[in-house]
């Protein structure tokens, strides 16, 4: 795990947001080219992070991919928004949901630790679930309600977003705010509205609310 750098922690950047990126990359990906879409959306996110002095300095970032040969891994570990590059994803393998989120809240409290035991202020952190598919591991459903009471205690903010084919009922178990679907292939509008959102947020003091970017561009009620 990377430290936290020693820059700007007595200055106005001190502060950190949280973000955590659940990336469904099972083979499923690949239809309708959802993969390319899901990394062009990811340059778009560091590109337009980047552009906000404050945000590239506060928001913090972790990408876990959940496919392929190792179920759950982490794809981009804890860096500022100002060092953040988007690894290459590729589609492969099942959707172990479950083991992805599990390890994603472990994450983030070992993340919370390290800024206590530096004396660095944190935003609530934000988890984000975009599957295009439904959980194939065994104790997902566990694992979803572990997560939704971390939500309900107050230990993270949970956004689920759901692609072509994805099972929304089961997706909805994750949190206790409702799914959304992307519309079709705006992965880069969605990217966008998700920079927008933190970049709010992370100009916020710990424990003050933020005013989310509207979700029109991207979103719509799931069928």
């Amino acid at each position: 795990m990377d430290q936290i750098p020693g820059v700007g922690f007595t200055d106005g950047f001190s502060q950190r947001l949280p973000c955590v990126l659940v990336l469904d990359c099972s083979a499923s990906m690949r239809q309708n080219d959802n993969i390319s879409k899901l990394n062009d959306g990811l340059k778009v996110l560091a590109a337009d992070l980047n552009e906000d002095d404050m945000a590239r300095q506060r928001v913090r970032l972790l990408a876990l991919k959940v496919g392929g040969p190792y179920e759950v891994e982490i794809v981009t570990d804890w860096t500022d928004a100002i060092n953040y590059t988007p690894a290459p994803l590729e589609a492969d393998g099942l959707t172990p949901l479950g083991l992805g989120v599990k390890r994603a809240l472990e994450e983030i409290e070992d993340q919370k630790q390290q800024f206590r035991d530096n004396g660095i202020p944190y935003n609530r952190p934000w988890l984000f679930i975009i599957t295009d598919g439904e959980p194939t591991d065994l104790q997902w459903a566990a694992e979803a309600a572990a997560c939704k009471q971390a939500e309900d205690d107050g230990k993270v903010t949970v956004f689920c977003i759901g692609v072509d084919g994805c099972n929304f009922e089961q997706l909805g178990q994750f949190s206790s705010r409702s799914p959304v679907k992307l519309q079709q292939g705006k992965f880069k509008e969605l990217f966008l509205w998700l920079s927008a959102s933190t970049k709010a947020a992370s100009k916020k003091a710990p424990g003050e609310k933020a005013q989310l970017a509207v979700t029109d561009g991207w979103a719509e009620a799931p069928v």
